[in-house]
């Protein structure tokens, strides 16, 4: 079963993400701030991170960073879940690691597809290539809900 760790200060904002995901039948763990968030990944090693930006110790950006440091963490799909929202907040947060990009308030529907997109690739990635997928942008992710 895919695991994946919520990383996430706002209780109400981990409840709903974290709903949102069971009904989709994903296993989920939580942590409350950036430095749990990379004890939580050594010891669950979850198959994706929903990573909030603004988080007390360690700030996602700090999180993604020793994430990306790590040889043996260095694969695993990051996801911003953030407010950050203003005009140039999204290619920041792309281009400093993070493979996805989610404001807030979440949208079921945009993380629902951004999960696919990420988990799949995750899931294929040792897999034969597929003259179906060719063209598809691969690397930086284009922000999901945001039209773009």
């Amino acid at each position: 079963m895919t695991k994946i760790l919520i990383a996430e200060d706002n209780a109400v904002n981990r409840e709903l993400l974290r709903e949102l995901l069971e009904i989709r039948g994903y296993t989920v763990v939580e942590a409350c701030d950036g430095e749990e968030a990379l004890r939580m990944i050594e010891q669950t090693r979850p198959d994706l991170l929903l990573l909030d930006i603004g988080m007390p110790l360690l700030d996602g950006f700090g999180v993604v960073s020793k994430i990306r440091e790590d040889p043996r963490l260095a694969s695993l799909p990051v996801v911003a879940v953030t407010a950050y929202a203003m005009q140039g907040d999204q290619e920041k947060i792309l281009n400093s690691g993070f493979n996805g990009y989610l404001s807030k308030p979440v949208n079921a529907r945009a993380l629902a597809e951004e999960l696919e997109c990420l988990l799949g690739e995750r899931e294929n990635r040792d897999a034969p290539p597929n003259p179906s997928h060719e063209g598809q942008a691969s690397g930086k992710r284009r922000a999901a809900g945001t039209g773009e």
